[in-house]
């Protein structure tokens, strides 16, 4: 009769065991997430809703099922790191940073001859922002510029209240008159925040200017002149002078460069018609045969082939002219009939 019993239990335990479903526990732990109202049983078909951290955006399905065994399947939320936007660029400066994601940071760097205004990074926060965005770079300021004994500052690249001036300003420079400068007549304010080297103003004497051949100074009667002050100089009549009429002291205590009287030249011929200042001329017309440095003069040739005229240029430098070799002057007697057989008086070619 026991055994009776013993098999009826066994057979009923089976039974009920088929059709009875076991309780889960706390579900799975999800990284950078977390369950929402989570309990420590779920009775089967009970549903666990996970949610992802501050900071975190969820990819995926995000419930899990208790299942009648009663073993938790893996979440399928993942949980990855918010990204921030690329931050501000820095004018003057730069950025440096690897990754724009939450807890990540960037770092601020300013050019030479500019400081740093806030903090040196930035931290990518939970609500997708930087923790601070007001950095800039400020250039280095330079105190008012030294001004030279005797000199003075003329002009600011860029006028500034106080004169003061920040890195990259240009200052100019000026002696006062009769003075030299020495040095740089240009500054500049320094990424160290002081000024490029000064210059100095010194007194420099120049001698009397030389004389020249076939010319002459005009009012100048000093024996030193002062760096700055000019003389001019002149030729004597018909002499051309070449080079800058005016000359002027410089701080080498030398003159600039000295211009030269150029000498006019004479036709070395007698007979012929010349092309001179725009129009044909008989050389005996042209005032005492002669013509000033520089200018030019054409000769006419003939052409035997042809049987025609042409002129060819040439051209006088300080008393020297030299005369096409095809010229050829006319006796006496073909240059007395003028009209009728000369290269200039024919067909020209």
């Amino acid at each position: 009769m026991v055994s009776i019993y013993i098999l009826f239990a066994l057979v009923y335990q089976l039974f009920v065991c088929k059709y009875v479903s076991a309780a889960c526990g706390r579900p799975p732990e999800l990284k950078n997430g977390h369950v929402m109202n989570g309990k420590k049983v779920y009775e089967p078909g009970e549903e666990a809703v996970y949610s992802c951290n501050t900071g975190y955006a969820g990819f995926g399905y995000n419930k899990l099922v208790c299942p009648k065994t009663g073993i938790w399947s893996r979440p399928k939320l993942q949980c990855e790191p918010r990204s921030c936007p690329v931050p501000k660029m820095l004018e003057n400066g730069e950025v440096q940073a690897t990754e724009f994601k939450l807890g990540k940071q960037v770092y601020y760097h300013c050019n030479e001859g500019f400081i740093l205004r806030g903090k040196r990074n930035s931290t990518c926060l939970a609500d997708g922002t930087w923790s601070d965005q007001q950095q800039f770079c400020e250039p280095v300021q330079c105190l008012p510029a030294p001004v030279p004994i005797n000199g003075k500052i003329v002009s600011y690249s860029t006028q500034r209240p106080y004169n003061i001036s920040v890195f990259g300003d240009m200052i100019k420079y000026e002696c006062s008159k009769g003075l030299a400068l020495f040095g740089n007549e240009t500054a500049f304010c320094l990424a160290s925040g002081s000024w490029s080297k000064t210059p100095q103003c010194k007194e420099v004497k120049c001698p009397s200017p030389p004389n020249i051949v076939n010319g002459f100074l005009v009012f100048a009667f000093k024996h030193k002149y002062n760096v700055g002050e000019s003389v001019d100089y002149g030729c004597i009549e018909n002499y051309i002078i070449e080079g800058a009429r005016e000359v002027t002291c410089q701080k080498t205590a030398e003159w600039t460069p000295i211009p030269s009287c150029r000498a006019p030249c004479t036709i070395p011929f007698k007979r012929g018609r010349i092309f001179y200042s725009g129009k044909k001329i008989w050389v005996e017309d042209l005032p005492e045969k002669r013509i000033l440095h520089k200018e030019r003069i054409a000769v006419y040739c003939y052409n035997k082939e042809r049987k025609c005229g042409y002129p060819v240029l040439t051209q006088c430098i300080d008393s020297q002219i030299q005369i096409p070799s095809c010229f050829k002057e006319p006796s006496a007697f073909s240059y007395n009939l003028k009209y009728r057989s000369l290269p200039s008086e024919i067909n020209q070619c």
